[in-house]
């Protein structure tokens, strides 16, 4: 069965366009109530959003779809996605509900789940929902409604858990830190977090208006976290998105870091600590240099598909604990069961703290190879999977590169347009190869 709502990530869009609409939210609510409502005769769901302004018009439109079909809410607040999915599984919920577009601008929103265990729902839970979505509404009568109530404490217990996957041993204190929440979800919880475990904290991001998350602030513009650090001579500049599932990092002297290198990291922190790490899974994106890097440490590396679905998949499948994205989407999986920014960069001072060390000191192994990705417009019925050429091409390139190297190309999913990248140690070699395989693929 196709889905027509549900992409990677839940439901996602332009606020007042369909899906993103009150009317299709709310029916979208009591459909989902109807699915548990199989199972549980009276279940409870967790409601938490970001700061968008929308997020005021769909949470009621949510509220009043899972009460018309008797399901009891209880509403959250602004709090990360990963707060909502540590709050569903400890509050035994029967649903965790999350009102966000992540690191898209304000004019967008989506609805995305977690279930009772805070984990992402499978593909057959989203097709059941999409076929009661097709069904007429049975609405509750007065007696049987479901009831709304308000978690006052809910960002005061999900700090609480963030704090208690640093080691207690270890303490912040005499660290300067730049926290940037890119005046998104985590604007009070970020800053707070690590406060509490010792540190000067400097806020940026902080101050949400309901049209500016993720407005060059956050993961996705790291510039301004890189220039306060500077100014300000902090140690350490931690950068989030909207919904604060993912995370960057800079070190004192104003270097960014990406996913690829902290998941290095924090593999590299385990096997410090003489914790075995069978293998870990990044992305078809993630850097060759980590891959090498692991290899060296004798831990197995596997690539899935682009998004931390299918990192978790993956990881779920042969039961590793350590993988991500070079976005920031970072998963320890004996620490939380969803990608969380504020737990992945405690996973990171973690490391800094109980070495000594800085981070450019810990990632002294990986020196990330550069990559040159180019995008090549489809002709209309272009067949590029069959080229001749561009097979040819691709192989002449792969066995020049050999070992230290690498090409992918793959299809964007959401226009008429083919991504050649091509990893080197050399990156005017990377460049060249790439522009090679461009050329064949226009050739046809």
């Amino acid at each position: 069965m196709t889905r027509h709502y549900f992409g990677t990530d839940g439901i996602r869009g332009t606020v007042g366009q369909p899906p993103i609409t009150p009317d299709f939210v709310l029916r979208l609510a009591h459909a989902v109530g109807r699915v548990l409502k199989r199972t549980q005769a009276r279940p409870t769901v967790l409601i938490g959003k970001d700061t968008r302004i929308s997020g005021y018009m769909l949470e009621s439109a949510l509220e009043s779809g899972f009460n018309s079909a008797g399901v009891d809410v209880v509403l959250l607040g602004p709090l990360p996605t990963p707060g909502v999915a540590y709050l569903t599984r400890a509050q035994r919920a029967s649903l965790g509900v999350v009102i966000s577009a992540s690191h898209n601008a304000f004019a967008d929103n989506g609805i995305k789940f977690f279930s009772a265990q805070g984990t992402k729902l499978p593909d057959a839970w989203e097709h059941d929902v999409e076929a009661a979505l097709e069904e007429p509404p049975v609405w509750a009568d007065s007696a049987n409604l479901g009831k709304a109530r308000r978690l006052d404490d809910a960002a005061g217990r999900y700090i609480e858990f963030c704090k208690s996957t640093f080691d207690s041993n270890l303490s912040l204190r005499g660290m300067k830190i730049v926290v940037d929440a890119a005046n998104g979800a985590a604007y009070q919880i970020a800053p707070l977090v690590f406060h509490e475990l010792g540190a000067e904290v400097i806020p940026i991001g902080c101050s949400p208006d309901g049209l500016n998350i993720n407005r060059d602030v956050g993961a996705t513009h790291p510039e301004a976290l890189v220039r306060t650090v500077r100014e300000r001579g902090a140690h350490l500049g931690i950068a989030l998105d909207g919904d604060a599932d993912r995370v960057l990092l800079v070190d004192g002297a104003g270097r960014l870091y990406n996913g690829d290198e902290l998941l290095y990291l924090m593999v590299d922190d385990r096997l410090a600590r003489g914790e075995a790490v069978p293998g870990t899974v990044g992305t078809l994106m993630t850097n060759m240099a980590v891959e090498l890097a692991l290899r060296r440490r004798g831990v197995e590396f596997v690539r899935a598909k682009v998004g931390d679905r299918y990192v978790l998949e993956e990881l779920e499948r042969r039961g590793w604990l350590l993988g991500g994205e070079g976005s920031g989407h970072l998963l320890a999986l004996d620490k939380h069961t969803t990608g969380d920014g504020l737990v992945s960069a405690l996973q990171v001072l973690n490391a800094c703290m109980r070495s000594g060390k800085t981070l450019s000191q810990l990632l002294e192994p990986v020196r990330l190879y550069p990559q040159t990705l180019l995008n090549v417009r489809l002709q209309p019925g272009q067949d590029w999977k069959s080229s001749t050429r561009l097979a040819q091409a691709q192989r002449e390139v792969e066995a020049q590169l050999g070992e230290t190297g690498r090409v992918l190309i793959r299809p964007s999913g959401t226009e008429p347009v083919l991504r050649v990248m091509v990893e080197a140690a050399d990156e005017g070699l990377a460049r060249a190869c790439a522009q090679r395989l461009v050329e064949a693929v226009q050739a046809g």
